[in-house]
């Protein structure tokens, strides 16, 4: 098993590898001046089975299409090299949020890149959370083992104690996220858990719709369980619609705290008891000393990641 992490500086690929039990492979990235750059193993990939991570968000040193691009050719190369195998890890998976056409023209860039990935010679995909699932699967012809992140949130529900207890949805489009996490949770308290949605819509990048819960919070404390946050609007917007609605807490969570400009000063909102995301994106845009990283929590998705390569080690061993 050869294990490369692609940014050198990301401290999930570290802990990754030392949750494995295995060293991060040597790679050399090259710059050159004009902005191209090179990425080679230093490792022999010839016969090996191979797993590459990326995540796919953009931060201070690189963009989303320049990760992708290194993806892509870094791939290529271990393909080119004779890697039996080559599985992409990649914690968060850019362009996933288009998954279809709701306007003429419109593009399936979710498409698009599984195309790409398969054309350069991935032979398996391990995700966190995508924005539609379904839509995943039908985008690639190759495996794809996609982790559902509400596993990784499971201790901050133990937190909140044995009373009334429910999970939502902040648009009907994240419905079936939440009932797993929900059923899922039945399963650990050993009792009901409820459950609800608020109404929204989105067109042309304007959300919309009433400030409608479908389903009972009275009295409860509500995870509010998302696939993402940007600008943490649709949180606050579902989170102040189920206050109204009598929840007693809401806390927040998302697998992806990508956190772009103004979430901080929309994550500010009384409406939010706490915040929770998951590690697959590094909170780096939340500066130390602002007032949402005090209510901020971070959870390690890197025992799901573990997880999933083993079986996926083992069962390409049989």
């Amino acid at each position: 098993m050869l294990l490369f992490g692609l940014d050198t500086q990301a401290s999930f690929d570290r802990a990754l590898a030392a949750e494995l039990g295995v060293p991060l492979a040597a790679h050399e990235a090259r710059a050159f001046e004009d902005g191209e750059y090179k990425l080679r193993p230093l490792a022999d990939p010839r016969g090996a089975d191979v797993y590459v991570v990326q995540s796919l968000h953009g931060d201070d040193r690189a963009s989303p299409h320049d990760k992708l691009c290194a993806l892509l050719m870094f791939v290529a190369t271990l393909r080119d090299h004779g890697a039996a195998r080559v599985t992409a890890v990649v914690p968060y998976l850019a362009y996933a949020r288009k998954d279809r056409r709701t306007k003429p023209f419109d593009p399936v860039t979710s498409r698009y890149v599984a195309q790409w990935l398969e054309a350069a010679g991935m032979t398996q995909l391990v995700v966190l959370e995508a924005h539609n699932p379904a839509a995943l699967d039908n985008a690639f012809r190759c495996p794809v083992q996609h982790l559902q992140a509400h596993p990784a949130f499971d201790a901050v529900a133990d937190e909140l104690g044995d009373g009334p207890l429910a999970v939502a949805s902040p648009d009907p489009g994240g419905v079936k996220r939440a009932q797993l996490w929900r059923e899922h949770l039945e399963g650990r308290r050993g009792g009901p858990v409820g459950f609800a949605m608020v109404d929204k819509r989105r067109s042309a990048g304007v959300v919309s719709g009433t400030e409608l819960v479908a389903g009972d919070v009275e009295g409860a404390d509500v995870l509010l369980l998302d696939d993402l946050i940007a600008t943490g609007g649709t949180l606050v917007r579902a989170a102040r619609a189920l206050r109204a609605a009598g929840a007693r807490r809401v806390v927040a969570c998302a697998a992806h705290g990508l956190f772009v400009e103004g979430a901080e000063r929309t994550l500010a909102d009384t409406a939010l008891d706490r915040v929770v995301v998951c590690d697959s994106v590094p909170a780096f845009r939340v500066p130390a000393a602002s007032p949402l990283r005090a209510r901020l929590t971070v959870a390690s998705c890197v025992p799901m990641f573990a997880h999933a390569l083993r079986q996926s080690r083992a069962s390409w061993l049989q």
